[in-house]
């Protein structure tokens, strides 16, 4: 008997008729049923959510930014949604109306644009209190819990194209305020070498000032000497103006009787002289008759005289010249009579009484003036006195102010000395402020030419750049073209599995009459499980086929996918089909529970790595996860190094089913009371 044989045998068995057609029909349609209608059903949920109503409450009254521009933030998010078509949009009135229909299942969801959406787009704008700008969201798991993360990823997007647009509209602002800060910092520059020249020349000032409050600090020394001099004058004078006060008071009483005394004077002088003038005239007079009494008698004696040289001559006693001699001496010393001595006395006495009526004539006068100027004198002494007294006032109000002024003065030298030392400390601030002024010139150029100063073109690139700093750039090396694409290399995978665990149930695993033949066992375990083969073939491919055919799939390479596929139908009815004919019925649950370990270890929806880490060892023993990720790299495109190994894998898994069976027939060989009438049958 062979291999073959014992196949054609079991599947004229199973098509005997037009019922077992009909189901060996109705189990190749399995897979279709579960991969293919699933797929169907599932191949583009996100392109139809726009058959899906969402509430859009838009509440926002807009706001202006710093630069005047208004901004329509949330009217322009609900403008963007409805015309996106994403999903059908229904705009309602308020926030409990909204709510309201989530609650109901009216609406799947809603959105809810609040009233200070633009008020707070644009606060960071303005450096005040900013506030984030909200978008509330109300869902429903009681209305379908995937759609919160579909929502969820549609309000990440909205967030992320209004960040961006905000982003850039502020980072604009920003890099407009560098320019603004670079111009004004050039300005600045120059308003700092303005500033450095004018603190040079503010040192050259304070240089100057400097030895002006030296020679100020020097002359105040010199004014407080000169005080302190002028106060001990002040109070000599006040001494002094105090003596002559008292001296002059007691000269006005002493002299108040004076001018009646001058003018008893002036009168008593005015006798005296009429009295000398009558003496002198009478004096004169007498003096007048002595003197020409006696030149009568010199007369008469020089006539004697003459007389007696002519005798003498005549009688030769005297020479002429010797008569002449004795006249000449005669006319020299004349002889004085006896009253010559009382009219000289008498001449002399009326000279001297003459001088004397002149004089007591000038006294007179004299005192006639005196008696009219005393008056003038008296008054003149009193006034004195008043200003003497006024004098010694004045010296004592001098002298207690020049002590004053001596103490200002001692002030003034102080802060003088004070002013001095500010000064020169002026002066070395401004050596520094020049210093400092100079290099605020030097570094306020340099930090102006580091600050960017943008144009247009490059505002715009850099403020997209800000707003969105990190873009992310897809490269896809293999991409599922939608989400039933993405679903499909587990579902094919999963309906294969199902397929032939459908089969298990109507067809036999080891034919009672092959195992009473002398056939060797691997023929029978081979022929027993040769007709799973076949119908699973068909099975595979038929699946194949529509999904490609019939949904669109187009893998990448269509040929190979269809051979895997084959080579999976082959490991799964290997395995299935050795599992049952070495457990029996207990069998059917035991590829039960493998189904249930490959559905959450294979990966097939969320990676197997995520799953906890005892599945982790099923993923690496079982071969539903193989299969999934070959069908990803020939449906997608992928590198395809992995499909030699899995397909290697797969005969592997179809050597232990086969093995598995070949120990079932060996095992089955022998009867008994258990294979006559077993426990259970499923």
């Amino acid at each position: 008997m062979t291999v073959l044989r014992l196949a054609r045998s079991e599947l004229k068995r199973m098509t005997g008729g037009l019922l077992p057609k009909l189901t060996i029909l109705a189990l190749t349609m399995v897979p279709l049923l579960y991969g293919a209608v699933y797929l169907y059903a599932n191949w583009d949920p996100y392109g139809k959510l726009n058959q899906i109503d969402a509430a859009l409450v838009v509440e926002d009254t807009g706001a202006t930014s710093a630069d005047g521009t208004r901004l329509e933030a949330g009217q322009k998010v609900a403008e963007s949604l409805t015309d996106g078509h994403v999903f059908n949009w229904q705009t309602v009135s308020g926030t409990e109306e909204a709510d309201q229909g989530v609650s109901t299942g009216k609406y799947a969801f809603a959105l809810k644009i609040p009233k200070d959406f633009s008020a707070n787009l644009v606060s960071p704008g303005s450096f005040d209190a900013a506030n984030q700008a909200m978008l509330n969201v109300t869902t429903n798991d009681a209305n379908n819990y995937l759609l919160s993360t579909i929502v969820d990823k549609l309000t990440t997007a909205v967030h992320t194209t209004v960040a961006t647009e905000v982003g850039e509209e502020t980072a604009n602002q920003l890099l407009t305020g560098f320019g603004t800060i670079h111009s004004q910092m050039l300005k600045a520059s120059d308003g700092a070498g303005k500033l450095a020249d004018g603190v040079a020349s503010l040192h050259d000032g304070t240089v100057t000032l400097h030895q002006g409050t030296s020679d100020l600090k020097n002359g105040a020394a010199e004014l407080y000497s000169g005080q302190l001099k002028l106060r001990d004058g002040a109070n000599s004078l006040s001494t002094g103006a105090a003596q002559l006060s008292g001296g002059l008071t007691q000269l006005k009483d002493k002299t108040a009787t004076l001018p009646a005394d001058t003018r008893a004077l002036a009168d008593g002088a005015a006798q005296v002289a009429a009295g000398n003038a009558a003496l002198n005239s009478k004096v004169q007079g007498l003096a007048g008759q002595l003197a020409g009494s006696e030149q009568a008698a010199a007369q008469a004696q020089r006539s004697r005289v003459v007389a007696a040289n002519s005798r003498l001559v005549a009688a030769g006693t005297l020479t002429p010249a010797q008569a002449d001699a004795i006249l000449a001496d005669f006319d020299a010393h004349p002889a004085a009579p006896a009253s010559t001595g009382a009219a000289a006395s008498l001449t002399t006495a009326a000279a001297q009484i003459q001088q004397l009526a002149d004089g007591s004539a000038g006294v007179s006068s004299g005192a006639a003036r005196l008696a009219g100027a005393t008056p003038a004198l008296a008054g003149a002494i009193s006034q004195a006195s008043t200003g003497a007294d006024q004098l010694a006032g004045g010296a004592a109000t001098l002298a207690a102010g020049q002590q004053g002024a001596l103490d200002g003065a001692a002030k003034l030298s102080e802060g003088a000395q004070k002013l001095d030392d500010g000064a020169a400390q002026l002066e070395s601030g401004a050596a520094t402020a020049s210093d400092g002024a100079g290099t605020l010139a030097a570094e306020l150029a340099k930090g102006a030419g580091q600050v960017p100063n943008p144009d247009d073109t490059q505002k715009n690139s850099l403020a997209k750049v800000m707003a969105d700093p990190v873009a992310v750039s897809n490269i896809s090396q293999a991409k599922a073209g939608s989400y039933g694409a993405g679903l499909a290399p587990f579902f094919l995978t999963l309906a294969l599995w199902i397929g032939v665990f459908m089969l298990i149930q109507a067809m036999r695993p080891i034919t009672q009459r092959a195992l009473a033949s002398n056939a060797p066992a691997w023929k029978i375990a081979v022929g027993g499980w040769l007709p799973f083969l076949a119908v699973s073939a068909v099975q595979a491919s038929l699946l194949t086929l529509v999904v490609d055919v019939g949904l669109g799939l187009n893998p990448a390479h269509p040929w190979l996918m269809w051979f895997l596929m084959l080579a999976a139908a082959m490991a799964f009815s290997a395995i299935i089909q050795g599992v049952v004919a070495l457990l029996g019925s207990p069998g059917k649950l035991v590829v039960l529970i493998l189904l249930v370990l490959q559905l959450v270890s294979s990966g097939g929806t969320f990676p197997w790595q995520t799953t906890p880490q005892p599945l982790h060892v099923v993923h690496q023993l079982l071969p539903m996860g193989y299969v999934v990720n070959g069908m990803r790299h020939l449906i997608y495109g992928a590198d395809l190094a992995v499909i030699l190994p899995t397909m290697l894998g797969l005969l592997g898994y179809t050597v232990l089913g086969t093995a598995m069976s070949t120990l079932a027939v060996r095992k089955h060989k022998y009867w008994t009371l258990k294979t006559l009438k077993p426990e259970i049958t499923v």
